[in-house]
């Protein structure tokens, strides 16, 4: 693929240091440097040093933000990905069908009829083009771009990171990563239903997942929220005091549990009843983990002795559920607690715990 910056970056150039004469000794030390900086110094974690070097080179030294940007979605092939699929579903299908393009493979080119146009009237059409892209603009300012990012609004910087970074900056639907197609930052439960902006309610998907969901998403959000709502008369666990919650989030509680294996022994529980823990939505298996993350950070804090954990989940009663409202138990382990520790939650089954 070319790398050749764009147009709008090169137009503002200046007369580069070199092109100002003959070179000197300094100039010569000069560039040395910046090779041996390129070729040796430079650790490269991305594509983008060399590339922001390379635009201000270009661009006589100097380059906007704006700029540097350009040259950098220039080569970033998830997003050249995400504006194939645009320009074959959108604009290539709507001009094909008018007759005014025709679609060659994976090329596009003007109807034969338009072939023969003079250079004036090719000039004159692209200024129509130019004032039909002003006018749109005008009326509609950033929400054309609104498909790109739907439903977030402003979100803040470090928000869309943590999500990021908490998927590690995968899809968390096909698992593809960033570096290979662009990520959008997606609500679980969307606004609509009552979803809030806050991490929990936020995943990675990639563009194309994103897009896909949406588009096969025909759930009632009403039913959603209704659903998120679910309590049940005599559950111990829908019922629970404020007092014995110890950390919660939109869709998730955490408590201790009244009858501890270990000190610090928590229970973490989906605020709507739900009898099994494979009943759980994506949205609060999500909710499910955050909290256990943090009830571990916490314990952690508050006793150095904790020095590993037991997770488990008790699934059906002939694995042992006793109260059906999907609960995870989180176990802190300190040295020395049992005499064999070796095979943790295996000794569920008698005699199996050791191997």
């Amino acid at each position: 693929m070319s790398t050749t910056t764009p147009a709008r970056v090169t137009a503002n150039r200046r007369n580069t240091p070199q092109s100002a004469g003959p070179r000197t000794p300094k100039g010569k030390a000069s560039f040395d440097r910046l090779s041996r900086f390129i070729t040796t110094t430079m650790r490269m974690s991305h594509i983008y040093q060399p590339l922001m070097l390379k635009t201000l080179l270009a661009n006589g030294g100097r380059a906007s933000r704006r700029e540097l940007a350009a040259a950098f979605l220039s080569e970033d092939e998830s997003q050249l990905e995400y504006y194939e699929q645009i320009t074959q579903s959108m604009p290539g299908r709507v001009l094909t069908q008018h007759g005014v393009v025709v679609r060659d493979g994976r090329s596009y080119e003007l109807a034969p009829e338009y072939s023969q146009l003079t250079a004036q009237e090719t000039g004159a059409a692209i200024r129509l083009c130019d004032e039909a892209l002003a006018t749109f603009k005008a009326e509609r300012g950033k929400k054309i771009w609104e498909h790109r990012a739907p439903g977030l609004g402003r979100m803040p910087g470090k928000l869309r990171y943590e999500t990021l970074k908490r998927a590690g900056f995968r899809c968390e639907l096909c698992g593809i990563s960033a570096d290979e197609r662009a990520l959008d930052v997606d609500h679980i439960l969307p606004r609509k239903a009552g979803g809030r902006d806050v991490l929990e309610n936020f995943e990675a998907l990639c563009w194309r997942c994103n897009k896909d969901k949406g588009a096969g998403d025909d759930a009632d959000l009403r039913t959603l929220r209704t659903m998120h709502a679910a309590r049940q008369a005599g559950c111990v666990f829908c019922d629970i005091p404020a007092e014995r919650i110890v950390a919660q989030n939109s869709l998730a509680i955490a408590v201790r549990d009244r009858f501890p294996v270990t000190d610090l022994h928590t229970l973490v529980l989906p605020a709507r009843h739900v009898p099994d823990y494979f009943d759980l939505v994506r949205g609060e298996d999500k909710a499910v983990r955050d909290l256990l993350e943090d009830a571990r950070r916490d314990i952690m804090a508050a006793d150095p002795t904790v020095k590993g954990f037991n997770v488990g989940v008790n699934s059906g009663g002939v694995a042992g559920q006793t109260v059906f409202h999907c609960h995870v138990h989180l176990i802190p382990r300190r040295a020395g607690d049992v005499t064999e520790p070796r095979g943790g939650v295996r000794a569920v089954v008698p005699g199996r715990a050791i191997y």
